[in-house]
């Protein structure tokens, strides 16, 4: 009887499983998410898990207005709104708002036009339940419901991957069922087949399902990170505040008319920049485009006004800063460690800083730390003046006092500028400049010859200092800085390297001689110029001699081929400071032994007992900057290296390689041994030392522990460039 119901059994079993997978693959099917269903499911979860917010405010009623006019300065801008007054007698209240968030709250003042005056004008804040800006309201909406739709997302893939592990239970189930019908021969084939049939297709459709939902979930994410990223560039201030000005004017003949609210706002800068653009031919002139870079993240957008760009800074106070006293203070020396050296940029940074911070704080209404800060700042100025009168003297004028004349520009085009974190460059003007084209040369610094114009301001535009880009033609060649260039003043510009001009230099003879108490030090060089143009070249080619400081140098140039340029600025500048300069015309395609030479030499004549140390030049500052002492030892040349084979040849081999070795006289330690005659070997103290004449010999003998003193020293200088 129970093997007759067997058969039954199984199929009422695989009847069963069917009806259960149909039950669960329709108990929560995913769905697409509309964005209706988002805004429902956001209102509703917001009413579930929001605190309870305060009474919205009363409704405030906002005054049409448009910004009108912006003055940019170097860290602020002056924003002018014109304010709309509606028609009637008496006097009004009108509200302006929003003020962007960087709003100087005491900035603000207002003018009435034809027919209004102006009585109050205030600036207040108060708190919204929400932003009440259009595009930043937008924003938050669009991120509300993407969240909205990323939950529904979620909860959806999370129920099929619940079905997924509920069909590989069923998988499972109907495996079991399956072996122990066979076993017991009542195995229903066609059930079962279904059954498998019906498990692949739902696993195929519910894949397919998932992968959808994935990447939906990822463009949704997407979505909301951009936004995210909008809002941020749009929404600089608190979005629970709104900063209203509140002006009350008296309307004289009940016409409407119009109000200027001014105010400054923070996060707004310009700053000149530059392309200059030189033609291939020399006689090409150069144009020249005067753009500003502006940077305005108010969180207001400037929409079609009249922009002033201005170099001043904005001063609300009408009167100066109280001057305070200032106090000396002495110490023994003793008691005063050594600091660090001065830095002069350093501590221009510093003043100028502390005279921004006194300006804004006087803008702010703050008069006691403005005036504070201030005299700060000057009392740092003036103890660099009294601590270092010399470098004061030659600067000419007080630290971070340099900055230039006032100048003001008026774009003629009214512009948009929206409130975001980034550069948006504006073009001043456009203009061109005729220059006189050359090549410059300094081979002591560069092996390089670059091409320069000399250029005249003709424009009717002062050009502030700033970045330039510099190209010629349409290839970008560098940039430079140009500096302060009044109306009508003369400048340099650079236009990069031009590799078709060469210039190499070098020290070609070099002779030390003694006479009576005195040593002679002469050094002749040569500069080689090649021109592989095949056209004419002017080129400037600068190089300079030591200059010395007191009159226990005697430097004495000459032989001075072709001879240095008569340029007037150059006679009355450079020239005096041993500063050497050639204006040379090259004819086209001077190359090897065509090649333009200049030669020159110079003698530098002391007393035999001293030596030369190191030499200066200017430091970073335009202050001399000692520079160690030259460690390098320059080559002899071939006549010198003859005569001094010629008298190491008269030594003993053993002597030989101890004189080669030692190189200089151990007295006068600039003369190569065997350059001067024969060379005098010395015994001091069981030492055999090396000199170059019978008077160093002298000298060695009298001073034997000085001697060996710099014969260690000279030895520690020679190994070293070994």
């Amino acid at each position: 009887m129970f093997k007759r119901w067997m058969p039954w059994c199984a199929v009422a079993c695989g009847a069963a499983v069917l009806v259960l997978i149909a039950t669960t693959m329709s108990a929560d099917p995913p769905r697409a998410v509309s964005a209706q269903d988002g805004k429902d499911g956001k209102d509703a979860k917001k009413a579930k898990e929001a605190p309870p917010q305060p009474a919205a405010a009363p409704d405030v009623k906002i005054a049409p207005s448009r910004v009108a006019a912006v003055t940019v300065y170097p860290n602020s801008a002056l924003v002018t709104r014109e304010v709309d007054v509606p028609a009637g007698q008496g006097m009004v209240e009108l509200i302006i708002s929003p003020l962007p968030p960087t709003t100087v709250s005491s900035s603000l003042y207002s003018e009435g036009l034809e027919g209004v005056r102006v009585l109050t004008t205030r600036y207040r804040t108060r708190p919204i339940l929400q932003d009440t800006r259009e595009d930043v309201r937008k924003l938050l909406d669009e991120i509300g419901t993407l969240a909205t739709t990323r939950d529904k997302v979620e909860s959806d893939i999370k129920a099929i991957q619940e079905n997924l592990k509920m069909l590989s239970k069923m998988e499972g189930f109907m495996s079991v069922t399956t072996i122990q019908g066979a076993e017991k021969g009542v195995l229903n084939a066609e059930a079962a087949i279904k059954l498998a049939n019906h498990i692949k297709e739902s696993r195929v459709e519910t894949s397919r399902e998932l992968v959808g939902l994935q990447q939906q979930m990822k463009a949704n994410q997407e979505k909301a990170d951009f936004a995210s990223r909008r809002l941020a560039e749009v929404n600089t201030g608190k979005p629970r505040t709104e900063r209203d000005a509140v002006v009350v004017v008296e309307r004289a003949n009940g016409a409407a008319g119009k109000v200027r609210l001014n105010y400054l706002v923070d996060s707004a800068s310009w700053r000149p920049q530059y392309k200059l653009r030189a033609g291939k031919a020399a006689k090409d002139p150069v144009q020249v485009e005067y753009l500003a870079s502006l940077v305005q993240y108010s969180g207001e957008d400037w929409g079609n006004v009249k922009l002033v760009l201005s170099t001043a800074a904005p001063m609300l106070n009408a009167a100066p800063p109280d001057l305070q006293g200032l106090k000396v203070a002495a110490v023994h020396k003793g008691s005063v460690p050594a600091g660090p050296p001065l830095n002069i940029a350093d501590l221009e940074a510093q003043i100028r800083s502390l005279r921004e911070k006194a300006q804004k704080d006087f803008n702010e209404r703050k008069p006691a730390t403005g005036i504070g800060l201030f005299n700060t700042a000057s009392a740092l100025d003036q103890s660099f003046e009294l601590m270092h009168p010399d470098v004061a003297i030659q600067r000419g004028c007080a630290l971070a006092m340099s900055e230039g004349p006032t100048v003001v520009y008026h774009i003629a085009t009214p512009l948009a500028v929206p409130s975001r974190n980034e550069e948006q460059v504006l073009e001043i003007a456009k203009f061109d400049l005729v220059g006189d084209m050359y090549y410059k040369a300094v081979p002591l610094l560069t092996t390089h010859v670059y091409r320069q114009a000399d250029l005249v301001n003709k424009s009717a535009y002062v050009l502030l200092p700033g970045d330039a880009t510099m190209y010629l033609g349409t290839d970008f060649v560098g940039q430079m800085n140009l500096p302060l260039i009044a109306v009508g003043e003369q400048f340099t510009a650079g236009f990069g390297i031009d590799p078709q001009l060469q210039v190499k230099r070098q020290m070609v003879d070099r002779a030390h001689t003694t006479q009576g108490g005195n040593q002679m030090l002469r050094f002749e060089f040569r500069t080689t110029v090649s021109n592989f143009k095949n056209e004419k070249v002017k080129l400037q080619v600068w190089d300079r001699v030591p200059q010395a400081e007191s009159d226990a140098v005697n430097i004495a140039l000459s032989k001075v081929v072709p001879e240095l340029s008569k340029d007037p600025a150059y006679l009355k500048g450079q020239r005096p400071k041993n500063v050497l300069r050639w204006d040379l015309m090259l004819e086209p395609n001077t190359i090897n032994e065509k090649a333009t030479q200049i030669q020159y030499e110079f003698k530098m004549e002391l007393d035999r007992q001293l030596t030369i140390t190191n030499f200066q030049s200017a430091g970073v500052f335009g202050q001399p900057g000692q520079v160690t002492p030259i460690a390098a030892i320059p080559p002899a040349s071939p006549a010198e290296q003859a005569r001094i084979e010629a008298n190491m040849g008269k030594l003993s081999p053993q002597d030989q390689a101890l004189a080669r070795s030692q190189v200089f006289c151990a007295i006068d330690q600039d003369a190569r041994l065997g350059s001067m005659g024969p060379i005098h070997k010395l015994m001091l103290k069981n030492q055999p030392v090396f000199v170059c004449c019978r008077g160093c010999a002298a000298e060695a003998t009298a001073h034997p522990d000085e001697t060996l003193q710099k014969v260690a020293n000279l030895m520690t200088r020679v190994k070293g460039q070994k």
